[in-house]
């Protein structure tokens, strides 16, 4: 080995080379060599690296204003921590997402990172922590049970609004499809059979309130992500802080960040809470649920294009089978779900890692973490691919929808009102027996004249509460 090229460290378990060029040190190094679990390393997620940054820079502000560390010092890390939210220096976070230790190799990566950045700053070389400590002075006032959820509260917050555009542009696709099909009258059904008609605009307009509510819902939720637990250090007392540190640091935080930060009203709890991860993720899963629906529902109205329902036609994206000739399948509605389908299980990972939380702590934080990264990013790169590859491009098959309601005997259900329930059963019968129309059966019965018919049947009778009773008189 070329002791050029390395530099040694050392901590409780002895010595190891580190890479010179290396801004992380010993413990990093011996999380990268423990840990090769999920394959995705912290260097992949630069929102929970924005997170960590976040959550260093409030607390050296903090530590400098209650005399824990000292102001170049404070001002070094400051700068460091600027960096790394520049999008500077993310390679030097190696660690696996999953780990064992609830976040430590995560904690001391980023204090190694910012350690080591800062010495640079005040003329020393890695590894000089005489310049500034990656324990002493990078998590002064801190544990990892305070700094790791915090960072991952800022990291989610980050997430969550830039998901937010994300879901109003796919909303606003649904809406503009709304008023596109507004006039297209369409059979609604339940339970797969013929129910009574209403528009096709009404189903999407049906889409983007269903988006509209789990928006609203995941806007609720993640106001949790801003409510943190700094100071609490290792359990909730605030052991290895000084008083007035937990203050400092929540209102730094704020500042920093331009965000409304409060800090919990009970740190004991705070610090083995997995509340806010729950109610985010059972926030994106509804969402995944909704998701999925629509999917089912685009694939179904876009069956065939002969032996379906076929009222849509989907954009063809690629040619669908290596043996059937001229087939094309939804893929896109199909990724969709499957991208819910991992929400949801993402989901149940998290509910059982929150539920394993003993005493003190939950140490299952890594893997919630993972997992809430995990699913935000498909709910996000799906519904892009969704709108853009799949909703804009939809088309009505307008006579294939006429159609369906002419001949469908669930129309019956509108005459209900004019001719009355016994009628209409015997109607409606004798149509399933001889497979004939209801119109024409209701024509041949006498039961109304044509104009009366045509009047029942205008486009605007059929979608909304309507007093038809005049029609007969």
């Amino acid at each position: 080995m070329d002791n050029k090229n390395y530099r040694t460290e050392r901590d409780l378990l002895g010595e190891k080379e580190v890479p010179a060029e290396a801004y992380y040190g010993v413990q990093t190094l011996r999380a990268v060599e423990n840990f090769h679990i999920s394959g995705r390393t912290l260097s992949e997620y630069p929102n929970f690296i924005k997170g960590l940054a976040l959550t260093k820079k409030a607390a050296a502000i903090a530590n400098a204003e209650v005399g824990m560390i000292e102001a170049d010092r404070s001002k070094a890390m400051q700068e460091a921590c600027d960096d790394l939210l520049a999008g500077k220096y993310h390679d030097q976070f190696p660690v696996d997402m999953i780990q064992g230790g609830a976040g430590t190799s995560t904690n001391m990566n980023a204090n190694e990172v910012i350690a080591n950045i800062a010495i640079e700053k005040l003329g020393g070389k890695k590894g000089e922590y005489k310049y500034c400590d990656s324990h002493d002075d990078a998590n002064a006032s801190q544990s990892t049970n305070d700094a790791y959820p915090c960072a991952i509260h800022m990291a989610m917050y980050l997430e969550h609004l830039e998901f937010v555009p994300r879901m109003e542009k796919f909303i606003e696709s649904l809406e503009k499809k709304e008023k596109e099909f507004a006039s297209i009258v369409k059979m609604g059904r339940t339970q797969l059979q013929d129910a009574v008609p209403m528009t096709l605009g009404q189903t999407f307009g049906g889409f983007a309130a269903a988006m509209r509510m789990e928006l609203a819902n995941m806007n609720r939720a993640a106001e949790e992500w801003l409510t943190i637990n700094m100071g609490a250090t290792a359990i909730g007392t605030g052991i290895c802080s000084k008083p007035g540190y937990s203050a400092a640091c929540t209102k730094a935080l704020a500042k920093v960040t331009g965000w409304n930060i409060k800090l919990a009203e009970n740190l004991i709890e705070a610090t083995s809470a997995t509340a806010p991860y729950v109610e985010y993720s059972q926030a994106m899963k509804r969402l995944a649920l909704r998701i999925n629906k629509i999917c089912n529902d685009l694939r179904l109205m876009g069956s065939g294009p002969r032996c379906g329902i076929h009222e849509l036609f989907l954009p063809e994206r690629q040619p669908g089978s290596s043996i059937m000739p001229g087939k094309v399948n939804p893929v896109i509605p199909e990724v969709m779900n499957q991208c819910c389908y991992k929400v949801i299980g993402n989901d149940l990972c998290i509910t059982m890692a929150a539920d394993n939380g003993q005493l003190e702590l939950n140490v299952m934080e890594p893997v919630i973490a993972y997992s809430l990264f995990e699913s935000i990013h498909l709910l996000g790169n799906g519904i892009d691919t969704l709108r853009t590859l799949c909703i804009d491009g939809i088309k009505a098959d307008v006579e294939r929808c006429r159609s369906l309601v002419e001949n469908s005997i669930g129309i019956i259900t509108m005459l209900n009102p004019i001719i009355g329930y016994d009628a209409s059963t015997e109607i409606a019968r004798e149509a399933t027996l001889t497979g004939r129309g209801v119109m024409e059966l209701v024509l041949e019965h006498k039961l109304l004249t044509k104009e009366q018919l045509d009047e029942v049947m205008k486009p605007e009778n059929m979608i909304e509460p309507k007093d038809l009773s005049y029609i007969k008189k």
